[in-house]
């Protein structure tokens, strides 16, 4: 076993438990104060926003505790690097916005989502403030992919690729479970199958993120592509929609069947032209 692999094995449970325990102690306000999420509105008060936006660092802070004794370059190691190309960052925002109105196609054809076209006449006015609480937000989403992309799934690959992106995939999903308590990417759904859900749509996202990682040499596309998926791709679903209709989080969206659909048929493609 090389030193490398050793040194994996030793850091790796570390680094879990700091992410995690980062998570639950950001969002302990929350869960004392007995918060749930009911609905899909996207608004968040104050006290939510803190709390979720310090849980998004753990993941990076718990890298830098790990490795900053060991690593003398640590912002190479964990890819806290320009891309290659401008392209990567275009293809980041792109190919996850395509495959959700992709994914709404699909719930439309299954008779699950509505769509209101004539919204678009507004579109310049929407993105906007949009495009501003994106580049605001940047800075938290690193502080997610600093931590899987750039820490945990290359030290996972060490042990083979099924390894590295079902455990990193895996681990991802399992840390939001202080969120998915109280409501999180699935209101008005049970625990076991939010559980479930967030399983498999960070089984089919992570080899997306890890494509991008990997064509770049960068994790920065990566946190362009969480980004978006994480909060324009669903800020998408509603101006997208229909007024008035009832948007079940498992039926309608990425992290929905439906978006498993377009995602897995992507992957597959990314699998068969040996991007990943």
């Amino acid at each position: 076993m090389t030193r490398t692999l050793r040194r994996t094995r030793h850091d790796l449970p570390a680094y879990i438990g700091l992410a995690f325990g980062g998570i639950w102690l950001a969002m302990s306000p929350l869960l004392i104060s007995g918060f749930h999420r009911d609905s899909n509105d996207l608004g968040m008060g104050t006290l939510q926003l803190v709390c979720v936006y310090a849980a998004m660092l753990a993941p990076a802070l718990a890298a830098v505790i790990v490795m900053r004794r060991r690593t003398p370059n640590l912002r190479k190691a964990l890819g806290l690097e320009l891309p290659h190309r401008v392209m990567d960052c275009v293809l980041a925002i792109v190919v996850p916005l395509g495959l959700t109105v992709a994914s709404l196609v699909v719930a439309w054809l299954a008779g699950t989502y509505k769509f209101e076209l004539s919204n678009l006449s507004g579109i310049i006015g929407w993105i906007a403030p949009l495009a501003l609480q994106y580049v605001l937000s940047l800075p938290f989403f690193f502080g997610e992919e600093l931590g899987w992309q750039g820490y945990l799934l290359p030290r996972l690959l060490q042990y083979g690729r099924l390894v590295g992106y079902l455990g990193t995939a895996v681990i991802f999903a399992l840390w939001h479970l202080p969120t998915l308590l109280m409501g999180g990417q699935y209101p008005g759904h049970s625990l076991a199958a939010s559980v479930g859900a967030l399983v498999v749509s960070c089984l089919l996202v992570v080899p997306i993120f890890s494509w991008l990682r990997k064509r770049s040499n960068s994790v920065l596309p990566a946190v362009l592509a969480h980004a978006v998926v994480s909060s324009l791709a669903m800020r998408t679903v509603f101006f997208l929609s229909a007024p008035g209709q009832d948007m079940d989080p498992m039926q309608v969206g990425l992290q929905a069947w439906p978006g498993w659909v377009v995602m897995a048929v992507f992957v597959a493609w990314l699998v068969k032209t040996r991007r990943i």
